[in-house]
């Protein structure tokens, strides 16, 4: 279920809880559209990319780290620390760096080329679009925005598998505590209930 964390703003922040298998619903719409669409929030609910960073990492950008044993992707992000723009490596799960490949080479993309091709105005209607696929089964799916899937995505990793904090903070491209600590206050479902019951 889509979990509505603060409502009290401008902006409704939701995460999708259970993150696992919320994305995997969000990933499967964008996919009956176009698979791009399912690379572009993959990037963003997968690895953490915020929406204007999915058209920077090219096919070549992306890279298998063989003293980390995973994959990484060059991108050139938001310096929260407000400087210009700053590069970092964003990790990538196995299953969604083989599917960058596999899209890059049967769309015949240049290695250099944006994976992702399309403004990031585009990307963030795609979410809006996957999203509102899904509000027939809940209504809390027409208030998913593209940054709720870094928000679930940094939850995710930093609440319920406890992730250490620097290494978000690396992955993430977040340059302080006070930019990353929003992301560390609210607990899943499934930690709240395991936490409940012990």
């Amino acid at each position: 279920m889509v979990r509505i964390t603060d409502d009290s703003g401008t902006y409704t922040k939701c995460i999708l809880d259970p993150y696992e298998d919320e994305l995997e619903k969000l990933e499967a719409a964008a996919r009956r559209e176009d698979w791009e669409r399912e690379v572009a929030v993959q990037l963003m609910g997968r690895c953490g990319l915020r929406a204007d960073e999915v058209t920077y990492p090219t096919r070549e950008r992306l890279q298998w780290s063989s003293s980390g044993e995973c994959w990484l992707l060059e991108v050139q992000g938001k310096d929260t620390s407000g400087g210009e723009g700053k590069t970092r490596d964003a990790w990538v799960p196995e299953d969604v760096a083989e599917n960058i490949q596999r899209f890059v080479s049967e769309r015949n993309r240049d290695p250099d080329a944006p994976i992702v091709s399309v403004s990031t105005s585009s990307i963030r209607r795609w979410v809006r679009e996957a999203a509102r696929q899904l509000a027939e089964e809940g209504e809390r799916w027409a208030r998913v925005s593209s940054h709720d899937l870094r928000r679930s995505w940094a939850t995710y990793h930093m609440v319920e598998q406890g992730t250490d904090v620097r290494t978000m903070m690396s992955i993430g491209g977040w340059s302080n505590y006070d930019a990353i600590e929003p992301y560390l206050g609210e607990p899943t479902e499934a930690k709240i209930g395991r936490s409940m019951s012990a």
